[in-house]
């Protein structure tokens, strides 16, 4: 086994990438005969956009799916790979990849999403208090501004701080979860670029806002 332990990391971060690329939006939406989230609102396959479809619950089975697919890869390496070499290194590399999957999806010609649930199932896998904090972050902006971008905008910038600034304090921090997660940040803002433009012309959509 020791011959293959070098393998390991490698294919639990392809089998991440290809768990991410599942585009649970256009899953979801088939299976119950709505419009493909692709060719309405902000044409962008994430539950956000579902919900302007005006069905409540494919938004939310689509957000609970889009986090799960982010948080089952790296609990798998959590629970089962120490044996066989694969600990926070590989959970960073495996976090990403199922992100990155959900960005540029090979199952759906790598036109994906913008990663904001699938990100928190990985912050949540990663560090139970980081994924929480995320959460809190994003449900406070979310709610006072009414802007999911703008949420999803400040947690991505503040959730680096937030795991280096709290070392020693909620948890040791690891320098491959610290990287990770901050290309995970730099990768949500830059898929916002659009959305940091509406924002700034007052343009954005806002939450609960029917968009078909």
């Amino acid at each position: 086994m020791n011959s293959f332990v070098a393998f390991y990391p490698v294919v639990a971060t392809l089998l991440g990438y290809l768990v991410g690329s599942l585009s649970f939006a256009v899953i979801v939406s088939r299976v119950l005969g709505l419009h493909d989230p692709r060719t309405y609102g902000s044409k962008n396959p994430g539950a956000t956009n579902v919900l302007r479809s005006g069905n409540k619950a494919a938004a939310v089975v689509t957000l609970l799916l889009d986090a799960f697919k982010g948080w089952l890869p790296v609990a798998l390496v959590h629970w089962f790979g120490k044996p066989y070499g694969m600990e926070n290194g590989t959970m960073a590399m495996v976090g990403l990849a199922a992100f990155v999957g959900h960005l540029f999806p090979v199952f759906f010609r790598f036109a994906g999403g913008k990663g904001v649930a699938t990100a928190l199932g990985v912050l949540l896998a990663t560090s139970g208090w980081l994924g929480l904090a995320a959460g809190l972050v994003w449900l406070l902006v979310a709610y006072t501004m009414r802007y999911s971008s703008l949420a999803s905008l400040v947690t991505a910038v503040l959730v680096p701080v937030i795991y280096i600034m709290a070392d020693g304090l909620v948890w040791y921090m690891d320098s491959s979860i610290a990287l990770s997660t901050s290309v995970m940040s730099l990768l949500l803002v830059w898929r916002h670029a659009e959305n940091i433009g509406r924002l700034v012309k007052g343009t954005e959509s806002r939450l609960g806002k029917k968009k078909v």
